[in-house]
């Protein structure tokens, strides 16, 4: 049964190849374009290489504020009208910052495509730097950073874990920032951000739905071929971790009402060889109810709620994270041990291969239904380019999973899920 659903999954994923067009402009703009007339509606997506990484250490938060910031309007777009045009087309828009990057998109119908280009190209060329906005954005941040980190529950997870697992590069603070870097931030500096990386040169514009190739293209030409570039040096931090010799411990004291155990174990960049290799080890240990850290440490030992790890790809060298929320009343030391036993037994034995191929079944079938939303597609792509150089990755990065075997899972666990490189906290409820 298992072969003949790989091979039916096989076929549907080899049956839905993306197609897609791209070229540059001479300002260095980098245009991807997707036809495919299934629904009515187009997705217009502009991706820039800046996300918090790329930021000034004594200016974090810059590039998620500036997500909000491009929402203001432009010299031919009054403030708080950039979402009233694409509603009253009925499309929706929305935008988000992560490390490597920040992503603006609308989804509009077909029919309303230069209303999109137009919107973009505003945002890259007028974009309103004005100190109103930024004011009144700069207590929205403040508020989204109120309910994200400071008052949800284990919050301060995220924020935690890359501080303590980051000493020289910038992936240690997160996109959120530092709220006192923003209010020292100066107009100049928010002009200096626009002007370094809201360039052509610096950004993919990425359209996928209802369009002429031919007739798209002459459009984008029409609304962002004038546009000048940037032409400064963009920075691109090229600061290599080092990797620790010791492990790194803490307690994280908070409102969270169960035990929280976090561990973060340093792993190669995202589309590297061996990043396969430790993203289908993380789906061993976390792939549903049948995973490994589920099995062990909820069922079997019934030590906590939830245990799983996840693989946070990035641009440069990233983590697996892997956490468990403790049950009530349960010793979090305990709950360490049962997850580093797992760890270990992946180290000592390799996986067999009808695991592996139930794993490769899911990943075939992620990847023949994966592309089915047109603002997906346009991202995928956009990403592919950004940090690849190859956007066909999607349609063939599956092709590098497919490839992985029980030994380079095994040999993977031995290379970098090590003890001493590793960073374990816990998160406990502080003591009224």
């Amino acid at each position: 049964m298992g072969f003949t659903l790989s091979t039916s999954l096989f076929a549907q994923s080899e049956a839905r190849q993306i197609e897609f067009t791209e070229f540059d402009l001479d300002n260095g703009l980098h245009v991807i374009l997707h036809e495919d007339h299934a629904t009515p509606l187009v997705a217009v997506t502009v991706l820039y290489h800046v996300g918090s990484k790329n930021e000034d250490p004594s200016r974090t938060g810059m590039a998620h504020f500036f997500e909000h910031l491009l929402f203001e309007g432009s010299e031919h777009i009054d403030r708080g009208e950039f979402d009233t045009y694409v509603e009253n087309a009925g499309g929706v828009l929305n935008a988000n910052t992560s490390m490597d990057r920040t992503f603006y998109y609308e989804l509009l119908p077909s029919n309303q495509l230069e209303l999109g280009l137009w919107l973009e190209s505003e945002r890259m060329l007028h974009a309103k730097i004005e100190q109103v906005g930024i004011d009144t954005q700069n207590e929205v941040v403040k508020e989204e950073k109120r309910q994200r980190y400071d008052n949800q529950p284990y919050g301060q997870l995220l924020p935690k874990t890359m501080e303590a697992a980051y000493k020289e590069h910038p992936y240690q603070w997160t996109p959120i920032g530092s709220m006192e870097h923003l209010d020292a931030a100066t107009h100049a500096d928010f002009m200096d951000f626009y002007q370094t990386f809201y360039v052509p040169e610096n950004a993919t514009l990425s359209i996928a739905g209802d369009l002429n190739v031919a007739e798209a293209k002459e459009l984008v030409e029409a609304y962002f071929a004038e546009i000048p570039r940037g032409g400064r040096d963009i920075p691109r931090p090229d600061i290599v971790e080092p990797l620790r010799t010791a492990e790194v411990r803490d307690t994280v004291w908070g409102k969270d009402r169960l035990p929280m155990v976090l561990q973060a174990y340093p792993i190669p960049a995202q589309g590297t060889p061996d990043y396969y290799a430790v993203d289908l080890l993380n789906q061993v240990l976390s792939g549903g109810e049948s995973s490994r850290l589920n099995k062990r440490v909820v069922e079997q030992d019934q030590l906590a709620l939830y245990c799983g790890a996840f693989s946070f790809g990035l641009e440069d060298p990233g983590l697996t994270l892997a956490f468990a929320m403790c049950n009530m009343g349960v010793d979090p030391n305990q709950v360490e041990d049962a997850m580093n036993q797992e760890v270990e037994r992946m180290k000592a034995e390799p996986i067999g291969d009808r695991e592996l191929q139930k794993l490769k079944n899911q990943i075939e079938f992620d990847a023949a239904t994966g592309n089915q939303s047109m603002a997906g597609i346009a991202e995928s792509l956009a990403n592919y380019h950004t940090y690849f150089g190859d956007a066909n990755l999607i349609n063939t990065e599956v092709e590098r999973y497919l490839a992985i075997t029980p030994a380079d899972i095994q040999r993977a666990a031995q290379k970098y899920y090590v003890p001493e490189q590793r960073v374990t906290l816990y998160f406990l409820q502080q003591d009224n």
